[in-house]
């Protein structure tokens, strides 16, 4: 039983890591500097809840008091992306948090971060790919443009195939077999639109703020409306009886834990950290970069919401283009539109980008069948395991409605966090000698702080979340001792 358990457990060193990225048939083709992954950071994190979360949560959890609680998650953000800057840059292989457990915490952990990491991505690329959808048909609609029922995708009562959805994802798989460097280059420019569309609406917006919106800046606290069942209610009230407020001081913390989920996606930067030219200073500036950047946009945007609209009034659906509609500018808000449309192409790109390199890496380790691990020829991308899932994502985003598959996102970003935070205290015990070329401050403080605060966010996740989190790990655990178990790299290598 202890050689069982001493194999389940055991490490891949840092240098072994790096050592698997040089071998020919196996390796990425290192391309991407610090502006490309700062430009993939910002990409990923500023989709539609710039333009519908903001609104969202001023009205329904913080009112103007919004913009303190972009503030409160930009700085728990800031405390899981400085234990991610250090882990990236020491270990600057392709599949992030896997990646990094798998050199701390051993194969099991680091196969079950990994099996989680990828399904979530998956789905996080089918849900935008919907919403992108359901933009676009909107814009299409506008001109006198309609698809057939039949190809306009699911809603809650009736299943259609979503034609938008699925074709999307596939030009999306293309590009990204092309190569990471083609990849940043479209995200580029689709960036840069987006992040025009933002700024504009935030200059123009500031013209209509009147001042007597933001009064009360923090409203009188009510408390959270009762859920149809348990299992909808947030862990921490059926755990220790706590019901969080909507409003008031404890308001803006429920507000943290809601928009805490629009800065998700500065942690895919690290699953490019082997296709960086100059991994050990990049990969830092590009994660960091991207989140100040993230977090300075979602905090304006909410100051000029809320000051534009009184909170009450903001509509749940498209709070901002709502807001410049009422105040008699339909143009801006049909920019608004197309801005998130724009936008939601780069965010599904990036996350079937960081989906892959997961899939890639534990491809290599033999977790999954080494067949996927072989990269092109020519473009020097993991082809194999981008195509399979690029497929099995545009299926996923034709046939199922963004109501199923949103509640499925978030639980294993957290899970990462908490595993990297830990990770980066353990390898600082066991590894000293290593270089490192960005350190995380006051280890073991921050790390420990990061732990607790994004404990805090998974606690107020519905059970049902949580629940399905246990499912999909069980799975992974049938998974592992089935296959990957037998045919790790690791376990031959041991057995030598």
């Amino acid at each position: 039983m202890n050689v069982r358990a001493n194999s389940i457990f055991r490490t891949k060193s840092v240098e072994q890591s790096i050592a698997d990225t040089e071998e020919p048939e196996h390796a990425l083709k290192k391309s991407l500097s610090a502006l490309d992954l700062t430009v993939f950071g910002v990409g990923v994190v500023i989709g539609t809840g710039i333009f519908v979360l903001t609104g969202q949560v001023a009205r329904n959890n913080a009112g103007p008091a919004v913009a303190l609680a972009f503030v409160l998650s930009g700085i728990v953000c800031a405390l899981a992306a400085l234990c991610y800057a250090e882990f990236a840059s020491t270990v600057p292989v392709a599949g992030s948090a896997y990646t990094f457990s798998f050199a701390t915490l051993g194969e099991l952990p680091a196969w079950i971060i990994g099996w989680d990491l990828v399904l979530e991505l998956a789905l996080g690329c089918a849900v935008v790919s919907v919403g992108w959808s359901g933009y676009i048909r909107s814009l299409m609609d506008n001109v006198g443009w309609h698809l057939p029922t039949a190809l306009a995708g699911s809603t809650d009562t009736d299943t259609h195939f979503d034609l938008l959805a699925f074709l999307l994802v596939l030009v999306l798989t293309a590009i990204l077999v092309g190569g990471a460097k083609l990849s940043a280059r479209v995200t580029s420019v689709v960036v840069a639109i987006k992040v025009t569309v933002v700024l504009i609406v935030i200059v123009v917006g500031t013209f209509f703020i009147v001042g007597d919106n933001y009064t009360p800046f923090i409203p009188d606290a009510v408390p959270t409306p009762a859920t149809e069942s348990d299992l909808k209610a947030p862990l921490i009230q059926l755990i220790f009886g706590y019901t969080p407020t909507d409003f008031g001081v404890m308001g803006i913390f429920t507000a943290a834990a809601v928009v805490f989920f629009a800065f998700i996606g500065f942690d895919i930067v690290a699953t490019a950290a082997e296709e960086t030219k100059n991994p050990q200073r990049d990969v830092p500036r590009g994660i960091l970069g991207s989140l100040a950047i993230c977090t300075v946009l979602y905090v304006a945007v909410s100051v000029v919401v809320t000051g534009m609209e009184k909170y009450s009034k903001l509509s749940v659906d498209a709070p901002l283009a709502d807001a410049f509609k009422d105040t008699g500018h339909p143009f801006w808000a049909g920019l608004i539109s197309f801005g998130a449309a724009i936008g939601l192409t780069a965010v599904c790109m990036i996350l079937l980008l960081g989906q892959t390199r997961v899939f890639f890496a534990m491809s290599r380790d033999g977790l999954l069948p080494r067949f996927f691990s072989h990269v092109h020829p020519h473009f020097r991308t993991p082809y194999r395991s981008t195509m399979l899932l690029g497929g099995l994502i545009a299926l996923v985003a034709g046939f199922t409605s963004i109501s199923e598959l949103a509640e499925l996102v978030n639980i294993g970003t957290l899970f990462a966090f908490i595993v990297v935070a830990i990770g980066v205290v353990m390898l600082r015990r066991s590894r000293p000698d290593l270089p490192r070329s960005f350190r995380t401050p006051l280890v073991p403080w921050v790390p420990a702080l990061s732990v607790l605060a994004t404990l805090w966010l998974m606690l107020n996740l519905p059970a049902e979340t949580w629940l399905r989190f246990l499912l999909w790990m069980v799975l992974g655990f049938v998974i592992y001792f089935a296959y990957g178990h037998g045919h790790s790299r690791m376990r031959q290598q041991d057995a030598q």
